[in-house]
């Protein structure tokens, strides 16, 4: 990946990227020295690849097929559920209004099974909209609900110690 750096004297503190016309600008301080930049654009790098993996969604309709026949009976039915980009937070989102699901773009690189797991939570919501109890037996039905709930948890850590404690 190309990378063009500006410097600004005008910028004090922060360092930041963005793709234009698939170059990684970088946008940083005129005193920074090109040492201390160099890892900075390192993680920015590392960052803007994630954002840009390749998000065919074309399997999530199957996934969620199987997983509604498996632990649901099949009695679900939803209008779409694709990949979104711009859920940094959120593993997934379900509007059970409209019946849409979406997925975070960065569970595409995951292990299938933890994939699945957000599936199956993102399918309890289309019976249950809260997170009481009887959602929690719906989701609990995904034998493997715990193992992938502990799986998050760890990579969310440990994204939180590698960025310094600043989850963006």
């Amino acid at each position: 990946m190309e990378v063009v750096v500006k410097r600004s004297a005008r910028r004090k503190k922060t360092i930041s990227a963005r793709m234009v016309g698939g170059v990684m600008e970088v946008l940083a301080p005129a005193r920074i020295s090109d040492a201390a930049l160099a890892g900075h654009i390192q993680k920015l790098r590392s960052r803007l690849e994630r954002k840009s993996y390749p998000k065919d969604d074309s399997h999530l309709q199957e996934r969620a097929s199987l997983l509604n026949r498996k632990y649901f009976q099949g009695s679900l039915c939803w209008n779409s559920i694709q990949y979104s980009s711009n859920q940094e937070r959120r593993r997934g989102s379900c509007n059970c209004l409209a019946r849409t699901i979406k997925i975070s773009s960065n569970l595409a690189h995951l292990p299938q099974w933890v994939e699945d797991y957000v599936i199956v939570h993102e399918l309890a919501h289309l019976i249950e909209p809260n997170h009481g109890p009887r959602f929690k037996a719906l989701v609990h039905r995904y034998p493997l609900a715990e193992r992938a709930i502990g799986f998050l948890m760890a990579r969310e850590s440990l994204d939180k110690s590698s960025s310094g404690g600043n989850k963006k």
